[in-house]
């Protein structure tokens, strides 16, 4: 009975250790696998190419010299923001020729006059800067301009800027909404060189919708994770046995070289072996001899 209360006493001590010792220590919590961030691509909205020819080029060229008073880079790039503006609101016409060349809208003889030459330089750096898609900051949205120092009683003139002798302005009603068509931001147009002046003006609408841009968010991917194994009839078929290797058949020996013998020698015959009975075979007795 004594034999029986020790022993008892004793698992309960050991399972009271047990608790005690797991109540006081933390168990290692399993290694999880490492993981590697991966940013979803944010789709970039579709872009609307404009066709423009050498012509159109030169038409360029002379607004931004002559409407700047050929001042500098700033002031170029300016007015070429206005027809760019202008090229892509749907008020306006197709082509930058046709926009520079409007009635009584730039400078009187702005297509007919001389660029002087000492501009080229830095006049050819701003118009090419223009058709790749460079903008002045401080335009934005304008699509007029005057002469700096000129006052006019129009409520709806919202100046921006001022470069290269003009002042730039948005026409917007009380409600500061656009009275003109927007223009096109500069990152979805495009501007595409041709030589042929029958496709000037010519507007190529991208095959791809545009996107709605949203937030962008992280995606946590496991670097390392269990394989799926495959159907045993799959992976026969896909994987062969590791175990297994394939057996590449050895060349065959070459044949020996036959000896003939000496023209007259005795030529030995096989003696042919006697055939098997098969009766005798079935009875037991085999017959003897050579």
């Amino acid at each position: 009975m004594r034999a029986r209360y020790a022993l008892g006493k004793s698992i309960s001590g050991i399972l009271f250790a047990g608790l005690a010792a797991t109540g006081c220590t933390t168990a290692a919590k399993a290694p999880t696998p490492s993981t590697r961030t991966s940013s979803i691509i944010k789709p970039t909205a579709a872009k609307v190419t404009y066709n423009y020819t050498t012509r159109d080029r030169d038409c360029l060229k002379r607004a931004m010299y002559f409407e700047s008073e050929h001042a500098d880079r700033d002031g170029y790039m300016a007015v070429g923001t206005v027809v760019m503006n202008r090229l892509t609101s749907p008020a306006y016409p197709d082509t930058i020729c046709e926009v520079v060349a409007q009635e009584r809208q730039f400078a009187p003889g702005v297509m007919t006059r001389t660029v002087d030459a000492t501009a080229g330089p830095e006049l050819d750096s701003a118009v090419d800067g223009i058709l790749r898609g460079q903008r002045h900051p401080g335009v934005q949205n304008a699509m007029f301009f005057h002469t700096e120092g000129l006052k006019f009683p129009y409520r709806n003139m919202h100046y921006v800027v001022e470069a290269g002798g003009n002042v730039f302005y948005e026409k917007r009603g009380r409600d500061g909404a656009l009275q003109t068509p927007a223009p096109l931001p500069a990152y979805e147009v495009a501007m595409n060189y041709v030589s042929d002046p029958r496709l000037s003006g010519s507007v190529q609408f991208a095959g791809v919708q545009p996107f709605t841009t949203s937030a962008q968010i992280d995606v946590l991917l496991p670097e390392k994770g269990p394989i799926p194994k495959a159907m045993p009839d799959v992976a026969a078929t896909l994987a062969p046995d590791s175990t297994t290797t394939s057996a590449i058949p050895a060349a065959a020996p070459a044949a020996p070289d036959i000896v003939m013998p000496p023209e007259g020698a005795p030529i030995a015959l096989p003696t042919p072996r006697p055939a098997y009975n098969s009766a005798g075979l079935a009875s037991g007795h085999l017959p003897t001899g050579g």
